[in-house]
């Protein structure tokens, strides 16, 4: 029997209805219409993917034909001139964000056939990669100077497939609007990764070309109604750092070993630095750290994601075991997988402090040889924290004695920041110290996991391209995806609902008089002018794994009604599985984006533009 034949019996449908990061080339239409009862036309694809830009580390979209590009406030932040916001009232005052570029992905074709037959399955792995890895150079560099564009080949689903992206750059963009940094980031790093939110996370640059506005004739015109709960929309982004073919025996290992041992890492500083009641940015650095660690673990304790995981990956298995090109043996790598995290666990903590990340938040240590920091509360305090850690490891696994000798962490942390000295051969002692250990450590996890995790993971990515092809799609690669979703409220873990919407009147219900949750003053001078029950954040089950700041939402009409932002903290899981009962994307509504333009930042002819109403 076939391997496709197979799969229909054994896995039926692979992807719960929203699910996916869609390459443009490859959406799958009959899934949307088969649950939305919507027609996704080639001519909606390509208006989303010529209006939506990439711009940094997130994205944005033209929402005029004059270049006018929405996007955040964090992707433009260092191109505001001031915290107290910014807005252009004329094309001369227009402020160019140094640095900031926009790029649209104005092709797109798939080059597999053209890589492939430069590097065909014969000889040694190595010398294939490097024959394919020369053809990707010839297609990227004949594509440019044809097209004067940036091209770049992009390898997916581990090299069964290449497709060529070409991308018309804007180097010049310039800042048009933002608002008040207390109200784009309002509640701070306390608000991030959770749901009820009350940012407005906008910005508006322009895109220049020969010191003139870009002409943008694809762009997404501005919705007049704004969202509506259950409605379907749209998100175009470029997610990144994706871990989908990860196996339920890796997601056990995170789950039960990996992620455990980093948030009880990152718990102890946290508390450590509380306890100085001292104001530290590291504090914010690992608050965040641990609650994007907290969520991937919320996620993995889900025990109906990890059956999702297991049944799915038992078809799987079961439909290659099937196959007559693949057999039982290239169905044992779910068992070698199983079997290197198995013997890998006892190592997991020693390597987390002596390799990687190693000593979280002591600059004696981490930065540079030689370089050591000021002698403050703070670095004794993390230094100390990680001899602690060391000295719970054991003389086994670290040179206890050597490095602490008769004294404790506190005494040994307190006496190397005082005395140490840039280039002292005594700032390097606990370093060197430490070398052997770590090298020993990382050689061990090289051999046992990084070889096969990077081998395995390709062949499952091969092997579900083989089942599924066009009917699925690849791990993250900042490439341009779109994915889709409906506009829904749910229940949170403790069951109470949670509305698909927030509005003014819960920002103002929410506002202090002390930061992070202190509202600009334009705000509550001009309260009394605002509709507070319009909707200001929403959600939506539209997949954002990988980072979603600055996608477009847009309806079924292809308008805009939103820009994404964030994520709850459940959707921080979607990293290695996706479901819509609590994970949701969060965005910025366009209805609160026009009453704050009009109200409160009296903006009439950046309104115009966006054919919205001045009054």
């Amino acid at each position: 029997m076939k391997l496709q034949a197979v799969v229909v019996c054994a896995l039926a449908v692979p992807l719960l209805a929203d699910e996916g990061l869609w390459l443009f080339n490859q959406f799958p239409k009959d899934q949307v219409k088969q649950k939305y009862n919507f027609e996704v036309s080639d001519s909606f694809l390509e208006n989303l993917r010529l209006a939506s830009l990439r711009i940094g580390n997130g994205s944005g979209a033209f929402v005029s034909p004059r270049g006018l590009v929405l996007t955040n406030h964090h992707l433009a932040a260092n191109c505001v001139p001031k915290p107290e916001g910014f807005y252009a009232a004329s094309q001369t005052d227009e402020v160019k964000c140094a640095g900031v570029e926009g790029e649209v992905l104005v092709g797109l074709e798939d080059v597999t056939r053209q890589v492939k037959e430069e590097g065909k399955p014969t000889g040694k792995p190595a010398e294939i990669l490097a024959k394919r890895s020369a053809a990707v150079a010839r297609v990227e560099k004949a594509c440019a100077e044809k097209s004067g564009n940036r091209c770049t080949v992009a390898r997916l689903f581990s090299g069964e497939r290449y497709d060529l992206y070409q991308y018309h750059r804007y180097s010049d963009l310039r800042l048009v609007f933002a608002p008040e940094l207390g109200v784009a980031s309002f509640g701070g790093d306390a608000e991030h990764s959770t749901y009820q939110r009350y940012d407005l996370d906008i910005a508006f640059l322009r895109a220049y070309e020969n010191g003139k506005p870009a002409e943008s004739p694809h762009f997404l015109r501005w919705s007049n109604d704004g969202v509506k709960e259950n409605d379907l929309i749209f998100s175009v982004g470029n997610p990144t750092g994706t871990s989908r073919m990860s196996t339920a025996a890796q997601l056990t290992f995170y789950r039960d070993t990996s992620l455990p041992v980093t948030l009880v890492r990152l718990q102890k500083r946290i508390e450590v630095l509380r306890s100085l009641k001292l104001t530290t940015p590291l504090l914010s650095e690992y608050g965040n750290a641990y609650k994007a660690t907290a969520g991937r673990l919320i996620g993995l304790k889900d025990e109906r994601l990890m059956a999702r995981k297991q049944n799915f990956e038992r078809k799987l298995r079961s439909s290659v075991e099937h196959d007559p090109k693949l057999g039982t043996e290239a169905g044992k790598v779910w068992d070698e997988v199983a079997a290197a995290y198995k013997n890998w666990t006892p190592n997991e903590r020693a390597y987390q402090v002596l390799v990687r990340p190693g000593p979280i938040g002591s600059a004696y240590l981490s930065a540079a040889k030689g370089v050591a920091r000021q002698a403050d509360p703070v670095e004794i305090a993390m230094l100390a924290q990680y001899l602690e850690e060391l000295k719970a490891l054991g003389d086994k696994e670290a040179p206890l004695k050597a490095v602490l000798g008769s004294k404790t962490p506190q005494q040994v942390a307190e006496e190397l920041v005082h005395t140490a000295k840039p280039g002292d051969e005594a700032a390097l002692r606990i370093v060197k110290l430490l070398e052997e250990p770590a090298r020993k450590l990382q050689k061990k996890h090289e051999e046992t996991i990084e070889a096969l995790e990077a081998s395995s993971s390709e062949r499952i990515a091969q092997y579900r391209f083989k089942v599924f092809g066009v009917n699925d799609y690849p791990d993250g690669t900042a490439t341009a995806r779109v994915m889709f979703g409906a506009v829904k409220a749910y229940r949170d873990k403790t069951e109470a609902p949670v509305p698909f919407a927030t509005t003014f009147g819960g920002l103002f219900h929410l506002a202090d008089i002390l930061e992070p949750y202190q509202l600009p003053q334009r705000w509550l001078d001009r309260k009394a002018s605002l509709d507070l029950v319009l909707p200001f954040n929403f959600v939506s089950t539209a997949d954002s794994a990988g980072g979603n700041s600055g996608n477009p939402a847009v309806n079924q009409k292809g308008e805009i009604v939103g820009v994404s932002f964030d994520g709850n903290i459940e959707s921080i899981a979607l990293t290695y599985l996706y479901s819509d009962e609590q994970a949701r994307a969060v965005h910025v509504a366009t209805q609160g984006m026009v009453e704050s333009l009009r109200k409160l930042y009296k903006t009439p002819q950046l309104l115009r533009e966006l054919g919205v109403p001045t009054t």
